[in-house]
């Protein structure tokens, strides 16, 4: 039955009292009204069941009996209804359903979807504790419990790993929300589950290596040792190529040519029939810029040697930079792409199925290449291994929308591989998670790939209606309470979970926390003493450029 939104006001008679709380008022496909009893409501509110005393209220789920079945819905929003201000009209979405037990009249069986929807005047009932139990009870796939169902005490909320992993998932909330605990508990839960999985996480503020210094590989400038040859071609060029425009392709042309006889120089290119540019084949860089030199020297003019010029001392300068050592330096010249390989993507895990990669101490200019490198060869590793027997990896990226900009023309090479990721990477076996504070910073349509969204509390509007639009019509209502949720409380929608829930995260102990706590100031400006020590260790980190 459909109504005029001017009849919506004025339909309900006065002095309605249903047996429930409430009646049907309007149906429609997935969003319906239903007419609820002041009264009603306020006779439960002193319930010590917890479900009971919040029925009614936004965020809370109502039930309606068709034939055998409960039907599950949530009251999205409230307004006043009737002539008495005895009744409240509230717009509901549908959930799904469950069978009635016998006898008992409790819900049980209960399933995502609506197959048979209730009359106009079917009487609304509330939900209680025990029909939670049985609308968030975890079922037999793989899961993970990470909190409690709000507003329970003791219904715990799982993730269904293989459903949240298989289709990527974000999590989102704004800073001091506790963004950064919530994202390693659900990752410590995981390792849990698979202590022989593989996970990469991008750490770009070093927060996460005291998080999973038990359980986890952690690498940084020390120890990374990325082999410069990894890169593509395309990579190549936002390292070594200063200009733009013209000049720019000129650069490009000219480092081409002089990286694939680079390539072809060494003992594994010269194996190779087909070498391309962008295969992972080591070079000297010594070899390169001699290339480029002998190139130089066929020119007939001075002027044009300025490409040539500009190529190599950019080369020259960065073999000679010391914060660049851990992918620039002469150590990484050896085939060692298989031991990387096994090292960053935890084959075989060891018992530490997770990699932290703390890009904080990374130079800012090469972060994103660094970031990109790292991703594509996690994307590449499992298109080439397609015939193997499979290995699926999960790649984290925290501050996601750093690598991943809506700004079209801050694109680069990790923006196209983590886009190329978020459209292509299930069918290989590569899981994204993306955590960020800005979702509306995202590229478009990356986090409408996103099958699971965790979202926690968002202060900024144009933030909660980029999130808003990227949910499913269901999950609207939840989604509406999000600037209303306290430190560590989400809500959770998609893939990873039977119907949209919200949930009140698990503590974690300090071993497992990341050393994200903002500092306070109130007791910090109270401590003296020892300054002079503390500024000259600064700097001579700050001088040589290490930590």
């Amino acid at each position: 039955m459909t109504v005029t939104s001017d009849a919506r006001l004025s339909a309900p008679a006065t002095g309605f009292r249903p047996q429930g709380i409430g009646m049907v008022y309007e149906v429609a496909g997935s969003s319906s009204q239903v007419v609820l009893d002041l009264g009603a409501l306020d006779a439960l509110s002193g319930n010590a069941d917890p479900v009971l005393a919040h029925a009614g209220q936004v965020g809370s789920q109502i039930k309606i009996r068709v034939g055998p079945r409960w039907l599950i819905a949530n009251v999205r929003s409230l307004r006043m209804a009737g002539g008495e201000g005895d009744q409240v009209s509230a717009q509901i979405d549908f959930l799904g359903e469950g069978d009635e037990e016998a006898g008992s009249g409790r819900l049980r069986n209960f399933r995502r979807g609506v197959t048979r929807y209730p009359a106009p005047g079917a009487l609304v009932h509330p939900v209680s504790e025990a029909d939670l139990k049985q609308v968030y009870a975890a079922d037999e796939r793989a899961n993970i419990e990470i909190g409690t169902v709000y507003p329970t005490q003791d219904i715990r909320a799982a993730l269904y790993v293989d459903a949240m992993l298989g289709k990527h998932f974000a999590l989102l909330g704004s800073t001091g929300t506790g963004k950064s605990t919530s994202a390693a508990l659900i990752l410590h839960r995981i390792c849990e589950l698979a202590p022989q999985g593989h996970v990469v996480m991008i750490d770009p503020h070093g927060e996460y290596a005291a998080a999973f210094s038990g359980n986890g590989a952690l690498y940084d400038v020390s120890n990374l040792q990325m082999p410069y040859w990894l890169m593509n071609f395309e990579e190549h060029c936002e390292v070594f190529l200063t200009t733009q425009g013209s000049e720019r392709q000129v650069d490009a042309d000219i480092l081409a040519k002089c990286l694939l006889a680079a390539r072809a120089k060494s003992r594994v290119g010269s194996e190779m029939p087909k070498l391309t540019v962008d295969a992972p084949v080591p070079y000297l860089l010594s070899d390169l810029t001699n290339l480029i030199s002998l190139e130089m020297g066929k020119m007939d003019k001075a002027t044009n040697t300025a490409p040539y010029l500009r190529l190599k001392s950019k080369i020259d300068e960065i073999k000679a930079d010391p914060r660049y050592s851990f992918m620039f330096s002469g150590m990484l010249v050896a085939d060692t792409m298989s031991d990387f390989i096994q090292r960053i993507f935890r084959l075989p895990g060891d018992g530490r199925p997770i990699s932290i990669i703390d890009v904080s101490g990374v130079p800012s200019e090469i972060t994103s290449v660094v970031v990109a490198v790292l991703s594509r060869m996690v994307f590449d590793f499992a298109i080439w291994s397609r015939n193997e027997p499979q290995r699926p990896i999960l790649l984290v990226c925290e501050e996601a929308h750093r690598y991943i900009p809506s700004d079209l023309a801050e694109r680069s090479s990790v923006a196209r591989i983590l886009g190329r990721i978020a459209k292509e990477g299930r069918k290989y076996g590569v899981s994204l998670g993306l955590i960020t504070q800005r979702p509306s910073d995202l590229a478009e349509g990356v986090l409408s790939q996103c099958g699971t969204i965790i979202a926690m509390r968002l202060n900024n509007d144009r933030d909660q209606a980029f999130v808003r639009a990227a949910m499913p019509e269901g999950a609207r209502g939840f989604l509406d309470s999000i600037p209303a949720l306290r430190n560590r409380e989400c809500i959770i929608c998609g893939e990873g979970v039977a119907i949209p829930i919200r949930v009140a995260f698990d503590g974690l102990e300090d071993a497992k926390r990341p050393a994200s706590d903002d500092p306070i100031f109130s007791q910090l400006w109270t401590q003296t003493g020892g300054e002079d020590g503390i500024i000259a260790r600064t700097i001579q980190k700050w001088r040589a450029q290490g930590r």
